[in-house]
């Protein structure tokens, strides 16, 4: 049996949480959360990981766990284990995580970006547990994938693989990665509310009055989730958003399972819950873009671990370090 502290670093929120394996499952012990932007910068807020995790192990009558594991947002450096200015958390410049961490508690701490944290978790607790080639989509705020192959985390050459959503899929449309036309321009909650701002635009200056969106005022309030709303209440216009967002999806997965053969991709988030919105358009383009072959070996799934993906982050990479 192995016990693990996990500390998942969010631009809203942070997440100290403590777990425990036994025979390959994993089951969360308790955790505790605070307020990223309220908490006075990086090192206030590694020093209130350290009080929630020392009152976590003293709670639970542990003394102190058998490894760390620290998910945050790109970009990072797994090997010297430092926080490299993440866009999400202004500030936290060339931050020593993994140091600070093991200097505390005196056990192996590691550092993982929140995508490769989320591949590590669907891959041996969720949605891809038993494949040795997955795949995990994050779907969410913008896209970007963790990669596991031939059955250990893949972060190429200075950890930036999986960077599907800068792939540019069209010489126009909604921006993201500061790029047009990218995978997560049209496969994320921001670029969905672009793309859904253009063509109702469209529709207004050709006359009509979308449902969505009458008049142009109306346009900056339109969200993925309010689209979403008004595709499942029969508007056609709002499913065409999403087919056409599922469409760019099929195109992004045909790439990958083209270039990595891989048995099983897990999508979260936006996918997780607006699944039939977007798999009869990602279907559809698969099966006209990606080989044959490698695409019936290829499982697509929606994430399996819900609104606990951040603590099961954490763990996780406590976990396969210390297997791998």
């Amino acid at each position: 049996m192995k016990n693990y502290l996990g500390f998942a670093i969010g631009g809203t929120k942070c997440i100290a949480v403590l777990g425990c394996e036994e025979a390959g499952e994993i089951r969360i012990i308790g955790s505790e959360k605070f307020a990223t932007k309220e908490i006075g910068g990086p090192y206030a807020a590694f020093a209130e990981f350290f009080r929630l995790g020392d009152e976590l192990l003293k709670r639970h009558g542990i003394e102190k766990p058998d490894a760390i594991g620290i998910a945050c947002g790109s970009p990072l450096d797994p090997v010297t284990g430092v926080i490299q200015s993440p866009a999400n958390l202004p500030g936290w410049d060339d931050i020593p995580a993994v140091r600070l961490t093991e200097e505390h508690y005196g056990v192996p701490a590691y550092l993982e970006n929140d995508a490769n944290a989320g591949a590590l978790a669907e891959w041996r607790f969720g949605a891809a547990r038993g494949a040795k080639h997955a795949a995990f989509l994050t779907f969410g705020t913008g896209l970007g994938s963790g990669l596991i192959l031939n059955g250990q985390l893949y972060g190429g050459a200075n950890d930036m693989a999986g960077e599907c959503g800068h792939i540019r899929l069209m010489p126009f449309g909604p921006v993201g990665c500061s790029k047009i036309g990218s995978a997560e321009g049209f496969c994320s909650g921001g670029g969905i509310a672009q793309l859904a701002r253009d063509m109702v635009y469209e529709r207004i200056m050709a006359g009509e009055k979308p449902a969505m969106s009458p008049t142009i005022d109306g346009l900056s309030k339109l969200t993925a989730k309010s689209v979403a709303e008004a595709a499942y209440a029969g508007d056609p216009l709002a499913k065409r958003i999403y087919e056409v967002s599922g469409e760019m999806l099929g195109r992004t997965l045909a790439i990958m399972i083209d270039l990595l053969n891989l048995e099983v991709i897990v999508i979260g988030s936006i996918f997780a819950r607006a699944e039939s919105l977007l798999r009869p358009a990602m279907e559809r383009v698969i099966a006209q873009e990606a080989f044959a072959v490698s695409a019936r070996s290829c499982r697509i799934v929606p994430a399996a671990l819900g609104d606990d993906v951040d603590r099961y982050e954490a763990l996780a990479i406590a976990s396969y370090h210390t297997y791998a």
